[in-house]
């Protein structure tokens, strides 16, 4: 335990860099062994996204970017139609679909892991129809009603991850008195409610939600107490890639080595799952990493 009387949590081995124990982490989850980290690349379908918005627009470059990112080393490909960076303005599910339901279709049949990232139920439907096999949801499945039915009658793997409003709003939310365990209690909230629509426990994944409803200074700090989250008993995934609190003064792209040095402490603290745009770089930083822990 920490100074805060939270959990250490470390490295697959069981320790952390420091040599102290870590909690159990789920040892599978989405058909994927946790016994090493796992790589989700993001697949943006969108015209606005903050840092690659546009440029996989198009459905052939979308497809040929998901080949290539499964080819690379990402063990899920994450197809995402409305951007959530601060201040975007929500699409409608049926821009979305036709966004991202053909890209789905193509790369499920071409044999990828593919998840949705999606609020919308009507999306996660369609998604699940052309072949995803994962939803991906910023609002835990919160923002629309249907969600938890749609996921728990579907019987599929999710993502919930921790946000405060929409993101038109959020940035007028980050007020914690204390974001770590503020985060560990709102997540908590989510998974009762998903466990008591019928959700199975064993499906689902949390993610903090680094940079959503946080300030800068609250995502260093949720990231350094990361492990609070550990005995909650759900794989945690971490999305860091390219944030702006990793390099304000830098365009996006030049944010590569906050991003992995950010992902692979994230790590250290008990993530199983990164979320990432540069999958070569962070496939390789996550092998040294875990060499060096083992």
């Amino acid at each position: 335990m920490d100074s805060k009387g939270e959990p250490l949590v470390g490295g697959p081995g069981g320790q952390s860099p420091l040599g102290l124990a870590c909690l159990p982490q789920p040892a599978t989850w989405a058909g994927l062994d946790l016994s090493r980290p796992a790589v989700m690349g993001i697949l943006n379908v969108t015209p606005d996204s903050f840092s690659d918005g546009g440029e996989r627009f198009d459905f052939g470059r979308a497809v040929a970017a998901g080949v290539e990112m499964a080819g690379q080393g990402a063990d899920i490909v994450d197809v995402g139609g409305e951007s959530t960076r601060p201040g975007a303005l929500a699409v409608s599910s049926d821009v979305e679909q036709a966004r991202v339901v053909p890209v789905i279709r193509a790369l499920a049949a071409a044999g990828l892991r593919v998840s949705v990232d999606t609020r919308s139920s009507a999306t996660m439907e369609a998604a699940l129809d052309a072949g995803a096999a994962i939803v991906n949801d910023v609002s835990a499945l919160e923002f629309d009603s249907r969600a938890l039915d749609v996921v728990a009658r579907r019987r599929c793997p999710v993502v919930l991850m921790h946000m405060r409003g929409t993101p038109e709003t959020m940035k007028s939310l980050a007020q914690y008195d204390d974001v770590a365990l503020d985060v560990r209690r709102e997540l908590s909230a989510r998974i009762d409610a998903a466990i008591a629509a019928g959700v199975a426990p064993e499906s689902i994944a949390i993610d903090p939600g680094i940079g959503f409803a946080k300030t800068a200074a609250q995502n260093f700090e949720l990231l350094r107490r990361l492990s609070v989250l550990a005995d909650l008993g759900h794989p945690i995934l971490v999305g860091v890639s390219r944030k702006h609190f990793l390099g304000p003064d830098v365009p996006p792209r030049d944010r590569l080595a906050g991003s992995l040095a950010a992902g692979l402490d994230a790590l250290s603290r008990g993530a199983r799952i990164l979320r990432v745009h540069d999958i070569p770089q962070s496939v390789q930083a996550i092998r040294v990493w875990q060499a060096l822990q083992n």
